[in-house]
């Protein structure tokens, strides 16, 4: 599917991943797990991305493909934004202390990593693709 680069958009992503899942006879966690990160990764990429407050925002576009692969469930994003991999590039979380007292960034990227079986990011041309990958059962 085709995003406009605004978080408004995260409602209507969400609900096509449970209707992709749905349709396929996959477990119900695996639309869990996969909105959960495409949710934090979709919002980086338009509030970090393209800017906060950017007025131009709506105007880019990301791409969003789910797909079954063997016994994995796959999602790929791409986007416009500029060369960011959240993998290597994010700030390592802080996992130690109380939430007050945390240092914020990291840690949602930190979760997308640990919710699926793997996850990689390549920049081609003018287009980061990000890549997510969770078997099935």
């Amino acid at each position: 599917m085709v995003l406009r680069g605004e978080l408004s958009e995260l409602g209507r992503l969400a609900a096509a991943v449970e209707d992709f899942v749905s349709r396929n006879g996959l477990p119900a966690d695996l639309a869990f797990r996969f909105n959960l990160c495409l949710d934090e990764l979709v919002t980086n990429i338009v509030s970090h991305g393209y800017g906060d407050g950017d007025d131009d925002a709506g105007e880019h576009e990301i791409r969003v493909r789910l797909e079954i692969e063997g016994q994995e469930l796959r999602a790929e994003i791409e986007d416009d934004a500029g060369v960011f991999d959240p993998f290597t590039d994010a700030p390592p979380p802080d996992l130690h202390g109380d939430l007050e007292s945390r240092r914020v960034g990291g840690l949602g990227v930190f979760l997308v990593g640990r919710m699926m079986d793997r996850a990689s990011h390549r920049h081609e041309g003018r287009r980061n693709l990000t890549l997510l990958a969770k078997r099935i059962g």
